[in-house]
């Protein structure tokens, strides 16, 4: 099963997607939930396909919105100035990740008490960045995350969780 689901950080309205295998994932029987950050081009069709195949394989995922709802390109240059405005600012990154972990935790065929998130480039540093504001995840997993140190370092004590950075040390983006 698939469904947008619409939410807000402050008065900013957002619109996430979650997927999740509706003969696993019941209220009865909760499964893992695996937020997904996406990369800076927005919730599209990759993001969304991640979180198909994590449902597949038996998670609640929920890929979330860094942007506002229907903020979507294919233009690197637009995805360069959306994702620069989140990435100059912490508090903003903390506060859009922490929103849609809690659309992930509210869904009631969760099991709250395991939960993981994950993020690719501008998502993998979201991924971190919730995790350091000592979310309970139990895992978070940052591939080709854009930045990994923190504006506060001694936010890592925070993290309750294993982390794993997933980096191409050979890649020359």
């Amino acid at each position: 099963q698939t469904k947008a689901i619409e939410y807000k950080d402050g008065a900013l309205v957002l619109q996430g997607f979650l997927a999740w295998d509706d003969s696993v994932a019941t209220e009865k029987t909760p499964a893992p939930g695996v937020l997904v950050c996406p990369e800076g081009w927005g919730v599209n069709d990759y993001s969304r396909s991640r979180a198909k195949q994590l449902a597949e394989l038996g998670y609640v995922a929920f890929a979330i919105d860094m942007y506002g709802k229907g903020k979507v390109t294919t233009d690197p240059k637009q995805a360069g100035q959306w994702a620069g405005e989140v990435m100059k600012d912490e508090k903003v990154r903390r506060a859009r990740a922490t929103a849609g972990l809690k659309v992930l935790l509210d869904q009631k065929m969760v099991d709250t008490a395991k939960v993981a998130a994950i993020g690719y480039c501008m998502g993998g540093t979201a991924a971190l960045e919730l995790a350091r504001t000592g979310a309970d995840l139990k895992a978070v997993v940052a591939f080709h995350a854009s930045t990994y140190t923190a504006q506060n370092p001694a936010d890592n004590k925070n993290i309750k969780g294993t982390v794993v950075v997933c980096q191409g040390a050979d890649d020359t983006f």
